[in-house]
């Protein structure tokens, strides 16, 4: 048990400190899981590299066709942001000297934190980021074509193994693995499309400019766990100062926003994705958390996909099933 707890401990710790190597790595199996039934169907009729070519570049425009939409709709919100930020500043004089009327100055807090030093390291922490994420898809692309043309090789190689025990959980929990990749994508795109027509649909009731664009926001971002659907209520509560008069308007916004953000992510997802996935709400959420330690943002994305990867694995072996049993959500085959 000792020696369990201390490999555990020192994989996590390198999991965390290989992040760039890993993080990748883990990308690019998922998307190899969710793709190869196509690559599979393609290369049965046609040249394996051919095949690939296909796969890789319908992948990649899936791909870009999401970052398109996020692109459309927040160039169209941010033009009217930009232009409405007069309108901003008078809010925040009028802030100011509220807060100065009761005793906290604003003033000079902004002055010492927010000046023209914060604005570039920000400026160069953004650019950074920007840099290390293309970095990053394009070495998950390479892995994604290599791994694609070597999963024949890999499965062949498998099945001649020794130790047959370790062959049948390798190739049982690799094909498990895979289908519920493909279920839970599936969910998510699901709650997805639900998130967005209850955001858009609620922004145009609500009389907020482009209720259209916030729905394909949201829709987008709900991709991302916590992060994108919390992004995704922020700027429509910042336009909402400029377009309506009263601050409880702006604040009923905000509440209903996260009211539907919360009920759908953190209330009906978890247990969607629960009972078709056999995975426990609680370890969703946790393996949400965990590998977004781990990881930064893209752990939020990926974290639910390892932690599915995990407990198929461990129900594929008799010694380590009664993990997946405890871990695992109800299942649908057994009464109560």
């Amino acid at each position: 048990m000792t020696t369990g707890i201390i490999a555990a401990v020192l994989i996590i710790a390198a999991l965390a400190q290989a992040s760039r190597v890993f993080a990748p790595l883990a990308a690019a199996i998922f998307i190899i899981a969710i793709v190869w039934p196509v690559q599979k169907q393609l290369q049965s009729w046609m040249p394996k590299l051919v095949a690939l070519a296909i796969t890789v570049i319908a992948t990649v425009a899936i791909c870009l066709g999401f970052a398109s939409l996020a692109a459309w709709g927040f160039g169209r919100v941010g033009r009217s942001l930009v232009a409405e930020l007069p309108r901003y500043q008078a809010l925040y004089s009028a802030m100011v000297i509220w807060l100065d009327g009761h005793g906290v100055s604003v003033a000079g807090l902004w002055a010492e934190h927010f000046n023209v030093g914060w604005l570039l390291r920000a400026t160069q922490y953004v650019t950074g980021r920007l840099n290390t994420t293309l970095t990053f898809w394009v070495i998950a692309l390479v892995y994604v074509m290599l791994g694609l043309l070597e999963v024949d090789n890999v499965r062949q190689k498998i099945e001649r193994l020794d130790n047959r025990t370790a062959a049948r959980v390798l190739l049982d929990g690799s094909a498990a693995t895979a289908a519920k990749f493909r279920r839970y994508l599936l969910v998510r795109t699901k709650m997805s499309a639900v998130t967005g027509l209850l955001v858009g649909a609620f922004a145009g009731i609500a009389g907020l400019p482009f209720a259209l664009e916030w729905g394909v926001i949201a829709f987008v971002l709900n991709y991302i766990p916590f992060i994108g659907p919390f992004v995704a209520t922020l700027f429509p509560t910042l336009l909402a100062m400029t377009q309506f008069e009263s601050w409880p308007a702006v604040l009923g916004l905000f509440v209903c926003l996260n009211v539907i953000q919360f009920v759908v992510g953190s209330y009906i997802e978890p247990r969607v994705a629960g009972t078709m996935l056999s995975i426990s709400p609680v370890v969703v959420l946790f393996s949400i958390f965990f590998w977004t330690f781990l990881w930064g943002l893209f752990g939020t994305f990926i974290g639910v996909p390892i932690g599915l990867a995990i407990l198929t694995f461990c129900a594929a072996h008799p010694s380590s099933r009664w993990i997946a049993d405890l871990l695992g959500g109800p299942d649908p085959a057994k009464p109560g």
